[in-house]
């Protein structure tokens, strides 16, 4: 298995990335749905790449980058659930999990910063 598989945050980003692209693949508006694709996608990629990196702070700094794309990506789902892009559940859903990923993100950075 490869060593980023068993990182819990990256699988649960990529898992978030899949529902997210499902979630939007109904949307009529083809700019929204490419840009909620996008940054969902950011998430995990800016995971592997930190991981990739090989040194605490340089994982950090791309852990911050992933949960800035959680933030946004947060903010497209509340505004595509409001003008009726997504369903509101499936919207809520998605940024419940997304908060939860926050907070395991924050939880490695601080990890990272510890051990520096």
């Amino acid at each position: 298995m490869d060593a980023l598989q068993g990182l819990q945050a990256w699988t649960r980003a990529c898992g978030l990335a899949s529902d997210t692209y499902r979630a939007m693949g109904a949307c009529s508006d083809r700019v929204f749905r490419e840009q909620v694709t996008r940054a969902s996608l950011a998430v995990a990629a800016s995971i592997a790449e930190g991981y990739e990196r090989g040194s605490r702070p340089q994982f950090a700094q791309y852990l911050r980058s992933a949960r800035g794309s959680c933030a946004e990506l947060r903010t497209q789902l509340y505004i595509a659930a409001d003008i009726g892009l997504v369903e509101n559940d499936t919207a809520h859903r998605l940024v419940a999990e997304l908060l939860e990923l926050s907070k395991t993100l924050q939880t490695l950075i601080n990890r990272c910063e510890r051990r520096r």
